[in-house]
């Protein structure tokens, strides 16, 4: 099995990730770390979790210039705040390896320390695609001298209607540029943006267009409505780590505050907070001091926590490709997880559709939690913010009641 420095990564970037204790390439890795330390582009796609930024991140911070004052030489564009200030946590240690910058943009916070960071000089910008507008008809950065571009998610930034913003992002950068895609499906808007944008791209494909979280353990509980908070309670405590998926920000925020009440340490997360009440409520999941975070669709769309041990839909997804995003927080990059959907008796026939759009049939009509003796779940080490235990299980679907 190959190692980092077998793939062209240079030895100060590999003994940065060795001291995490991150020495072997997931697949994502393996297959475009060369490619791009060459300076080729690269379209990949691969499923949430698969270790995608440190794909990306280790060649662009080993080929990376130093940047002048508001010029920066490299550009990572991420759908969402969450996942923009994450990227910039993961290639921080990078960076810093190589004396070069990383800083990240996002709406929701103020403009001035952002516009003082690129006075200063950033090499590696990680930016919103609105926030960078805002900053560049300000003439606070000029991306006039980026040489290699990321964009990360894509599918997502189309989903969220982005493209047209990322398109003029693109137009704006060195006609001589490496151009870096990576997706969970390279289909559609993602295609067109590819041919637009990308030159004789090399393409990588690993795992399944819809891998998120469809490894996990899928459990559909017939439960009364009156009954769900209860039962949420209990397999948070069961479980571990959990995420929890309300359909509004008003549910959202009222079953937090149910959870609290019973002394469950659970946080919301949503549009309707501020960004710094929105990084404090996942940073406090990420250290483990909350233990369920409560999330809308669009607020979680960022989240990208290693070691989550369970999902629980407590309000049913629009569709199936939602319930795939939803379901892969958990279940990341080979660990296990379990994901479980509270239905009320008359969700039953759209749950039963959903499942056979899945392919995940209904098998038996055992309990749908099983106690555990310490309700975590084993996880990679690449970035993972916690030490678990535990054998890996087959992934099952269950009905209850």
């Amino acid at each position: 099995m190959s190692s980092f420095t077998d793939l062209g990564v240079p030895e100060d970037l590999a003994a940065v990730l060795a001291a995490r204790d991150i020495t072997t390439p997931f697949p994502i890795q393996a297959a475009t770390i060369p490619d791009l330390l060459e300076g080729r582009d690269v379209c990949g796609r691969a499923p949430t979790g698969s270790g995608k930024t440190i794909a990306f991140g280790l060649p662009v911070l080993a080929r990376v210039e130093r940047a002048a004052p508001k010029r920066p030489r490299a550009l990572v564009l991420a759908p969402t705040r969450e996942l923009a200030a994450q990227i910039q946590r993961e290639l921080q240690p990078l960076a810093e390896a190589r004396r070069r910058r990383v800083f990240a943009i996002y709406g929701g916070v103020g403009y001035e320390p952002q516009r003082r960071a690129l006075r200063k000089g950033v090499d590696v910008l990680v930016a919103c695609p609105g926030r960078l507008e805002d900053l560049i008809e300000q003439r606070i950065v000029s991306l006039a001298a980026v040489e290699s571009v990321v964009v990360d998610e894509a599918d997502r930034m189309a989903d969220m209607g982005f493209l047209p913003a990322v398109r003029r992002l693109l137009d704006a950068t060195a006609p001589e540029r490496q151009t870096i895609l990576f997706s969970a499906t390279l289909d559609g808007d993602v295609a067109v943006l590819t041919r637009a944008y990308q030159h004789d791209p090399v393409r990588h494909e690993i795992g399944d267009a819809e891998d998120d979280g469809i490894n996990a353990d899928h459990r559909f509980e017939t439960i009364r409505p009156d009954a769900r908070l209860e039962r949420l309670a209990d397999v948070v405590g069961t479980e571990g780590p959990t995420i929890v998926f309300c359909r509004t920000r008003r549910g959202a925020e009222k079953v937090a505050k149910k959870l609290v009440h019973a002394n469950v340490k659970a946080a919301p997360i949503h549009g309707g907070r501020s960004q710094n009440q929105r990084d404090r409520a996942l940073a406090s999941f990420i250290r483990g001091s909350v233990d369920a975070l409560v999330a809308t669709d669009v607020a979680a769309r960022g989240i990208h926590v290693d070691d989550v041990a369970c999902v629980v839909h407590f309000d049913p997804p629009e569709d199936a490709k939602t319930y795939l995003h939803r379901s892969g927080r958990t279940a990341r990059k080979g660990a296990s997880g379990v994901v479980i959907s509270l239905i009320s008796h008359d969700q039953q026939r759209e749950s039963r559709k959903l499942q056979r759009e899945l392919g995940l049939g209904p098998a038996g009509n055992e309990p749908a939690v099983r106690p555990r003796d310490n309700g975590r779940r084993n996880g990679s080490k690449q970035g993972a913010p916690r030490r678990t235990n535990g054998a890996r299980r087959p992934r099952r679907t269950r009905s209850h009641g």
